[in-house]
């Protein structure tokens, strides 16, 4: 393999980090969210948000010169994965441990 390659492949490991640790941190904050939503007897989803970040999101990717289809299925994947956490929170406080 040749330095060029190399350094490229370094980079895109460096930013494949970072990601798994962003995504890390933002899964804390929605197990956050979840546990309130649970308490507070709210739903696990809320489809109005899920639209204004999917076209926040969008248009984020449009100014950054990525695809929007591609962003707009990545953060789709995030928030099926966040409702599963919170519906399993829900159950939890429905139905407490002994």
């Amino acid at each position: 393999m040749d330095d060029t390659l190399a350094a490229y492949r370094e980079s895109i490991d460096n930013i494949d980090a970072a990601l798994v640790y962003l995504l890390a941190e933002r899964f804390k904050v929605t197990q956050k969210v979840g546990a309130y939503k649970a308490k507070a007897g709210l739903p696990p989803a809320d489809p109005n948000r899920e639209s204004q970040q999917v076209a926040r999101l969008r248009r984020l990717a449009q100014d950054a010169n990525l695809d929007p289809e591609f962003s707009e299925k990545f953060l789709r994947f995030i928030i099926d994965e966040v409702i599963r956490h919170h519906e399993r929170l829900q159950s939890d406080v429905a139905q407490p441990k002994s």
